[in-house]
């Protein structure tokens, strides 16, 4: 009979069950409860949850002795991401309110989350919502500062409005990978160590420093680099709410900026104009196929002017790598992160990449990483900068570049991500729907074969869909396990 457990006695009509989630937020935690739930056929209503040690105090019977009459169900992964987000804010009825929307999958309505007017899937991307909003003004908002006495550990003080700490900590780990620290907040402090991350219980604002000795410097730059004629005291508040301002040490600044902001727009109105001094790009020249050095190959490319990308581009980003590398892996052109940090393979692409490497027990560290074109073009959408694949012209005026690095670090192979990739290394003609995850061997004796770009598994158009490219990605790389 549903719900019911001769082991225990339970009436399965009338007792109330508990069903606990600790920590709270937890996402695992709440799955393994929901899954209990629902394999011994508990409806929404019969469920008391309650996050943490406080679930004793409901008194109903244990969740964990009702015994299982059914298969787990299946699904939608978009959900799972949901359910993410939701344990995260501090709503009161969101276990439950995930429960329910469970078990109506669970009952045939497959196609839950498309309905947008249905009242329980309004009110839990309204929660989702709230948490991101919450974890992008945590990552916007947080200011480290040495720790007294150790100028090589630092410490914030946050006090976020949801439980975020281990959703947000891994990219201020990622972004700070190579400084210790700590984020502390009333519930919640996230610690990095330079190597791994670690949680403990919260603290108070006395835990942080006030301030440290940087901070003259950081609002001398605020203050120099502030536009008054960009002024909007309104957009101002909703991007950075008040809340936020006894934390940020340039907002004692703004009053007598904002002030100010009348006069100054009125001096710059009349000051007399002044053409920019722009820079003489050299003449256009043909990249050496036959450097000296890898890092004589660098250093010329950083003045390279062989097609119109150099212009808008940051830098340019050159491949990087051991020496000898046994492999080389040829991308199609730098991202954002990487035209911003100089180094291939960082952004969310690269990222990937080095997850389906880690997969597959590969050493990135073993790898020559580079890309078919060595400038980042894009299409500047707002404050966006949108990727724009790369002409073909591009990639011919790059493939010198391209050439050299294969003299120099003699690969044994190469593995081309994406359709720009495999033209550079293999010429004009080849496809990559009838060239992937076959080895071919180039003029030069160099094998190679081609898969497609990381960057094109992360633009698939849902999990499911995302999910399977991402297999197909990771198996074509399998290859470099054969040989």
């Amino acid at each position: 009979m549903a719900g019911e457990s001769t082991s225990t006695g339970h009436d399965a009509g009338h007792c109330r069950i508990t069903a606990t989630v600790a920590p709270p937020w937890d996402v695992a935690a709440w799955r393994s409860a929901a899954r209990a739930a629902v394999c011994a056929d508990l409806p929404p209503d019969r469920l008391d949850w309650s996050g943490g040690a406080q679930g004793a105090l409901l008194g109903g019977a244990d969740l964990v002795t009702f015994p299982a009459n059914r298969e787990p169900p299946r699904v939608p992964a978009e959900f799972l991401a949901l359910a993410d987000a939701v344990l995260c804010h501090r709503a009161g009825d969101r276990h439950g309110l995930l429960y329910r929307m469970l078990w109506r999958i669970a009952h045939g309505e497959r196609a839950l989350l498309l309905r947008a007017s249905d009242p329980d899937v309004h009110r839990a991307r309204t929660l989702a919502q709230a948490v991101r909003r919450d974890s992008h003004k945590m990552k916007a908002f947080v200011r480290f500062r040495a720790a007294p006495g150790d100028d090589e550990h630092y410490i914030a003080w946050f006090e976020p409005d949801h439980h975020i700490v281990d959703r947000v900590a891994p990219f201020f780990a990622r972004r700070f990978a190579g400084m210790r620290w700590a984020i502390v907040t009333p519930d919640r402090t996230a610690i990095w160590d330079g190597s791994a991350l670690a949680f403990a219980g919260g603290g108070t604002r006395a835990d942080a420093p006030a301030e440290d000795a940087r901070e003259d410097l950081w609002r001398t730059y605020y203050a120099n680099t502030f536009n008054p004629a960009r002024l909007n005291t309104t957009m101002m508040r909703s991007e950075m709410p008040q809340k936020y301002w006894r934390h940020l040490p340039e907002t004692a600044l703004l009053p007598a900026l904002v002030r100010d902001a009348g006069r100054r727009v009125r001096e710059m109105a009349e000051r007399e104009h002044v053409a920019p001094r722009r820079r003489i790009p050299v003449a256009p020249g043909p990249a050496p196929a036959e450097p000296g050095s890898l890092d004589a190959l660098r250093e010329s490319a950083r003045d390279c002017r062989g097609c119109s990308l150099w212009q808008p581009a940051t830098q340019t980003v050159f491949g990087e790598g051991p020496t000898d590398a046994r492999t080389m892996i040829v991308g199609e052109q730098p991202g954002d992160e990487e035209d911003l940090s100089g180094r291939p393979f960082v952004g969310p692409a690269g990222r990937l990449f080095s997850r389906a490497l880690d997969e597959l027990g590969i050493d990135r560290r073993g790898l020559y990483l580079t890309n078919a074109v060595k400038h980042f073009r894009f299409e500047p959408r707002g404050k966006r900068r949108l990727h724009k694949r790369p002409d073909v012209a591009h990639i011919e005026a790059c493939n010198g570049w391209l050439r050299a690095e294969i003299a120099q670090v003699k690969p044994e192979r190469i593995v081309c991500l994406g359709a720009s990739a495999a033209r550079a290394v293999f010429g004009p003609g080849v496809r990559l729907s009838e060239a992937r995850g076959a080895w071919r061997t180039r003029d030069d004796g160099v094998r190679a074969f081609a898969t497609v770009h990381p960057a094109w598994v992360l633009r698939q158009g849902d999990l499911q869909a995302q999910a399977l490219a991402y297999a197909g990605f990771v198996e074509d790389l399998r290859l470099l396990l054969a040989t």
